[in-house]
Formats: structure tokens, sequence, C-alpha cells
């Protein structure tokens, strides 16, 4: 009896979030302001032609600067659970010596399509996260293939790893303190410097968030279940 009163007011309780959510979006009010507008009157006084990367790096600069503070913060939970735990397996390498060889044709395939969407991101859909995503799956790539990447290794290479996680948060910081000192809004950038500074900032975000993405994979905990896989494979099926 318990099951089934368990699973009606569930029912019940996620028809109502449902109802919930339908009337917030059937109901909503309309906006006070056309902002795809005023983002195109704008457009000329940011420091990128394509309108996405305009608000998210100049008109929402600081937004932007908060999401990528928000997946440092997870690289830094994931670092200090890892560190609790530091006799956790690491089982990521394949030996499989055909993976290998893909990568050594997919790598600069990736490393250029990763450099092109940044580039990209001022007059088309691109920019640091995307490149960075792609970036990072090169990475996930090399470690699924057995290769460590060895700058990062020890203590010194630790160091190292959250350095750069921290550049990109960092530099995106520094521009703008310099656009304080310069007499003007936190990260409101000059209109003969904008362009420049994007993409300064992007490239640091590009390293970061291909950095924490990579780590938050690596730091993963390991499947529960994987020391009993080949028991597993070996059991007779019935």
């Amino acid at each position: 009896m318990k099951p089934r009163l368990s699973t009606l007011l569930a029912a019940i309780a996620s028809l109502i979030v449902t109802a919930a959510l339908a009337f917030a979006v059937l109901e909503r009010p309309a906006p006070a302001e056309n902002l795809p507008q005023r983002v195109s009157q704008h457009i000329d006084e940011a420091g990128a032609a394509h309108p996405i990367t305009a608000v998210l790096l100049d008109f929402r600069s600081v937004d932007t600067l908060l999401e990528v503070a928000v997946l440092l913060v997870a690289v830094v939970v994931a670092l200090a659970l890892r560190e609790a735990q530091p006799d956790g397996p690491d089982r990521m390498g394949l030996d499989n010596p055909l993976l290998r060889a893909v990568m050594s044709w997919l790598l600069p395939l990736l490393l250029l399509v990763s450099a092109y969407l940044l580039w990209a991101g001022a007059t088309r859909p691109g920019g640091a996260f995307q490149a960075g995503a792609v970036l990072a799956a090169a990475g996930v790539l090399l470690r699924l293939a057995g290769v460590r990447l060895g700058g990062f290794a020890g203590t010194a290479g630790a160091t190292r790893l959250r350095l750069l996680l921290v550049l990109g948060p960092a530099v995106f910081v520094a521009v703008g303190i310099g656009t304080q000192l310069g007499g003007r809004a936190f990260l409101d950038y000059p209109p003969a410097l904008a362009g420049g500074l994007i993409l300064v900032i992007e490239l640091a975000l590009t390293l970061s968030i291909a950095l924490a993405l990579l780590s938050l994979f690596r730091l993963a905990p390991p499947q529960s279940d994987v020391e009993h896989l080949g028991e597993r494979r070996r059991r007779p099926r019935q």
C-alpha cells in the first residue's frame, strides 16, 4: 500500500510542477524592450561583430565571468574530493594501438577546429566555450588512448595545472580592473581596444575551460563495479 501511495504522491507532484511550468511559459510577460534590436543598435560599440559574442563578452561580460567562476568552483570541489581519497585507481588508459594511430591523425584536426572556433567567434557562431570544449575532447581522447600529460605530473605539474585553470578568470578580472583604472566601468572596454581585449580574454578562457572540462573528466570517481568486470565476462549466461 505504501509504494502505491508514494507513487500517487509523486505523480501528483509531477503534474503540479508541469502545470506550473506550462503556466509560466504560456503566461510570460512581454519584455519591456526589444533586446535583439538594442543589441543590433549598439553592436558597433562592441569588440565583436557577432551578436552572441558581443553579449557574452561585452554587454553581459560579468555574467560570463561568473559562469567561468562556477566551472572553476566545480573543479576545485572535484580536486578536494579526489585528494580526500588519493588511492583511487586510474583506469583511463586503453591499450589499443588502433586508437593511438587514429589519434595521431585526429589530434591535429581537433586543434585546428578549436583554433578556428576561437577565431571565428568574433563574426560567426563560436568562441572560447566551443573552442575549449573541442580542446578538452582532444585531451579526453588522448587520456583514453593511454597518453599521459607529463607536464601536469607531480607537484610542479599540479601547480602548473592550477595556474592554467585560474588563468581565464584572472585575465578576465585583470581586464576589468584595467578598465576601471582607465576611468570606465568594470569590463567596459574602450571602443578602440575592445576587439583586442576580447581576443585576449577568449584565448585565456579557452585554455582554462579546456583544462577544467578535462579535469572534471579525469577526476570523476571510477565505477565501483570495474573490479568485477572480468568476473562478469567469464560468467556463463543463463
